[in-house]
């Protein structure tokens, strides 16, 4: 699945400049490039120049959008209402009938460039006052008078573009997860991180290249957010905090050149999300697993949510009652969905049922996922529990290998660990989630 822009019902703009003292206000994404356009082009060009012009004001603004280009510099809006930096904004302005017609027919359509997935820095200036490298808006004109359409017009200016139609409509939510991140955490976000690190890295070759980019935040990612800490005079505590967050962003924009119009911009890897951003009825796979173990360990020992021992690797009715239980107790929508509010809450849920867990189970703590994927380069108690249950299963299974039980996360540990998940189907990637952890402490049992 491909992180791809989404068309916001709402965006916030400054009225004024980036630094001046000015309201926010929220609005209708539509009735923004509306308010441009009538501000900016005339209904009496003709329609292909006015469509020419909409559809490149409207790149423009979800290019700032889709990029946080503002909420990277810490300010607390998406676009501002100035010419100056993005586009001419009036607040109350009405607005043309014909123009007004153009965008509700072309508001969910955008441009790219190449295989790139950001809409396109589409530059533009009016071409008689002011002429920039990009579009003219008077030269729109002459080139519809010419015959020419739309996306003609566009490619004159931009060369080799497409346009991207019907996107789809959606509350504009930002990228910081609304959380610190920090080791042993997993996800897009952290997958997201380590790309942008990796691509920050090039350019400033002092922090340490993350080798994967995985999903999960080991001690590559740590060390890798140390360095640019360091670099970039913030707290060096390799914990991803939201000032830490969008200054990653704000880097990894400016070496991209992300507005410009030679941008190297967003490759399709680099926006491809591993996990579904909501869990139902009818999923399956690891994740599901890990949201089972969770809904398992809260719902024993909470009585308000009902424990079916739920299990395997399939999001069924059951599931589904449990999800809505937990959803009732923590005053969320009972949807029986998991979106990121849900699995946020849920994570925290199992930490707090670890923190007051009963005296009477206190000498099995160590039994349970202790909340965090352990991999290469860990240290502590976690880790030391975890390879006392894999010495326990070495000692009595020759064909998988031994470890040494010294609190560090090393090779032989995540050997024993590999030859585990291939051996009964787990995904093999040599970290310890909820699923692998799950089936580790069984099989010592067992043993």
């Amino acid at each position: 699945m491909i992180r791809t822009p989404v068309i916001p019902t709402e965006i916030i703009v400054h009225l004024g400049a980036p630094d001046e003292a000015a309201r926010n206000i929220s609005v209708p994404f539509v009735e923004y490039i509306k308010n441009v356009a009538t501000g900016e082009i005339y209904p009496n060009w003709p329609i292909d120049a006015i469509k020419a012009n909409v559809l490149a004001q409207i790149s423009f603004a979800l290019n700032r959008i889709y990029n946080e280009w503002y909420p990277s510099k810490g300010y607390d809006f998406d676009i501002t209402s100035s010419p100056v930096y993005d586009q001419s904004f009036v607040e109350n302005r009405q607005f043309f009938e014909k123009i007004s017609h153009v965008v509700d027919d072309l508001f969910n359509n955008y441009i790219v460039k190449d295989e790139q997935v950001q809409p396109f820095f589409a530059m533009y200036c009016d071409g008689k006052n002011v002429t920039c490298d990009g579009l003219s808006q008077w030269g729109t004109v002459t080139l519809a008078n010419q015959g020419m359409g739309p996306l003609e017009i566009l490619k004159n200016y931009y060369g080799d573009i497409k346009l991207i139609y019907n996107a789809p409509l959606s509350n504009n939510i930002r990228t910081y997860p609304g959380f610190v991140v920090r080791l042993g955490m997993a996800g897009d976000f952290v997958r997201m991180l380590n790309i942008q690190l990796n691509r920050i890295g090039q350019n400033y070759p002092a922090i340490p290249i993350i080798t994967n980019n995985t999903p999960y935040f080991t001690v590559e990612t740590e060390q890798a957010v140390k360095k640019f800490q360091e670099i970039f005079d913030l707290d060096v505590n390799g914990v991803v905090d939201k000032a830490t967050w969008y200054k990653i962003k704000y880097v990894y924009n400016a070496v991209k050149n992300i507005a410009d119009l030679y941008s190297e911009g967003i490759s399709i890897d680099e926006s491809t999300l591993l996990f579904k951003e909501q869990l139902e009825v009818g999923d399956e796979g690891q994740y599901i697993i890990t949201l089972n173990y969770l809904l398992n360990v809260i719902a024993y020992f909470d009585s308000s949510i009902p424990f079916l021992r739920l299990s395997g690797e399939v999001f069924n009715n059951d599931t589904k009652q449990v999800v809505m239980a937990f959803q009732s107790k923590y005053n969320l929508p009972v949807t029986g969905i998991v979106d990121k509010i849900t699995w946020r809450d849920l994570k925290e849920a199992y930490r707090q049922t670890l923190r007051n867990i009963p005296r009477e189970y206190l000498r099995a703590l160590n039994e349970f996922y202790p909340g965090r994927f352990l991999s290469l380069g860990m240290t502590g108690d976690d880790i030391s529990n975890l390879q006392n249950f894999l010495y326990i299963i070495c000692e009595k299974t020759k064909s998988i290998p031994g470890v040494v039980v010294n609190g560090i996360f090393d090779n032989l540990t995540k050997q024993s660990v590999l030859s585990i998940q291939k051996r009964y189907n787990l995904e093999e990637n040599g970290v310890v989630g909820p699923a692998t952890w799950y089936k580790i402490v069984e099989l010592s049992k067992e043993v």
